[in-house]
């Protein structure tokens, strides 16, 4: 994944290709105790997570630092991984038809059928879990032949997968990423 941050003027940083968070050798908890964040960063956060283009300068008069400060304040959380500035889209306004969830059970090594799913860009969200499935996956296809296709030729046929549950959206009721800090 590249990411770039949007600077004042609407122009892209170079891309940044390595983050903390990519360090697979570093578990997400590891990660959080290596970059404590301070209550004036969670505040930072918390107003991106209410209106993501919010100016450094509204920021900044909001939490009491200077434009400079939140600037290299968010640069370092994006660096460390802690956050993304991203568009959160919705698929079906850009042609995506079809969502769906899907359960994975396997065999094996969970980690090398993770990293191959996490691969495949019809997939947007990866997770190893404990219960009846070991990896949920979410993926994104234009309709539902392309959802068969991704099934058949790219998820059942991974070594390791024993059997998959497909959880097809109906409707998307609430998505939300303000869920703040603490």
């Amino acid at each position: 994944m590249i990411l770039y941050q949007i600077g004042k003027n609407g122009a892209k940083s170079a891309p940044k290709r390595q983050y903390l968070w990519q360090n697979r050798s570093m578990s997400r908890t590891d990660r959080a105790k290596a970059s404590q964040l301070d209550d004036i960063s969670k505040e930072i956060l918390e107003q991106l997570q209410i209106d993501g283009r919010k100016p450094y300068s509204e920021i900044a008069k909001i939490v009491g630092l200077s434009e400079a400060a939140v600037r290299q304040r968010m640069q370092k959380m994006t660096e460390s991984g802690i956050m993304q500035v991203v568009a959160v889209t919705d698929p079906l306004q850009l042609g995506f038809f079809r969502q769906a969830m899907i359960g994975i059970r396997c065999t094996g090594d969970m980690t090398s059928i993770a990293d191959s799913l996490s691969a495949m860009p019809e997939c947007d969200y990866v997770v190893m879990t404990a219960g009846s499935f070991d990896i949920l996956v979410e993926i994104v296809v234009e309709n539902d032949q392309d959802l068969i296709d991704v099934l058949n030729t790219k998820i059942r046929s991974l070594p390791g997968v024993i059997a998959t549950e497909t959880f097809v959206y109906l409707k998307l009721h609430k998505q939300f990423y303000n869920w703040g800090v603490r």
